[in-house]
């Protein structure tokens, strides 16, 4: 049966923060807040995590995850950021936007894209997304809480709690969160290409003809 913590969505309390944690770090998965929608995480390295969060979306083996980081530093650990491509993360984040970058040898391989050897890295503003990630030290790997054969994430925490407790070993309740997801923007070759429209403001990047 999972934990449920109700963390303040402003000043989230340190100790439920770093209970949390504890919970990542022994090979946990949870249900988190970020500045889009709830969301699945479990430590990068966690094959089995990784396959229970698989499960949960009824998702097959080319799903891609994202790696939520907490700042532009340790972004450059997981994916290659040449000068006009962190200038343009660092106008654009913390937001609510996943950007597909060249990723380095830090990546397991299960992680990047089978082909183009991407990966999609995101930095949210949620202050419990960010407290925990202060916390960890190190990238939540991440996938919206969307059930296999929904249309849409959940977004009640209680219902979480009703319908994964099972099935994940914490939900945070961090308050509502919306059901559009992040705005994402392939970064990988060099030029600015829109993706996907979401939350975030796809006004300053190239659209996909």
């Amino acid at each position: 049966m999972s934990q449920f913590f109700s963390i303040h969505p402003e000043t989230p309390q340190l100790r439920l923060v770093r209970r949390s944690v504890a919970i990542l770090r022994s090979g946990g998965v949870v249900v988190y807040p970020t500045d889009s929608c709830y969301a699945l995480g479990c430590l990068v390295g966690d094959k089995e995590a990784m396959q229970r969060i698989r499960a949960i979306r009824g998702a097959g083996p080319t799903h891609n995850f994202t790696l939520v980081c907490r700042d532009l530093s340790e972004i450059a650990t997981y994916a290659r950021v040449d000068n006009p491509t962190f200038r343009l993360l660092k106008a654009h984040t913390p937001g609510p936007y996943t950007f597909i970058l060249r990723a380095t040898h830090e990546v397991p391989r299960r992680l990047q894209h089978p082909k183009r050897k991407t990966i999609g890295i995101r930095i949210p503003q949620h202050p419990i997304s960010q407290a925990i990630l202060t916390e960890l030290r190190e990238p939540i790997m991440s996938s919206t809480l969307m059930l296999a054969g929904e249309a849409e994430p959940l977004t009640d925490p209680s219902d979480m709690r009703a319908r994964l407790e099972h099935r994940v070993d914490l939900v945070i309740d961090g308050g509502p969160c919306g059901f559009e997801p992040t705005t994402v923007v392939d970064l990988s070759d060099g030029a600015s290409v829109l993706v996907r429209i979401g939350r975030g403001n796809p006004a300053p990047f190239s659209r996909v003809h």
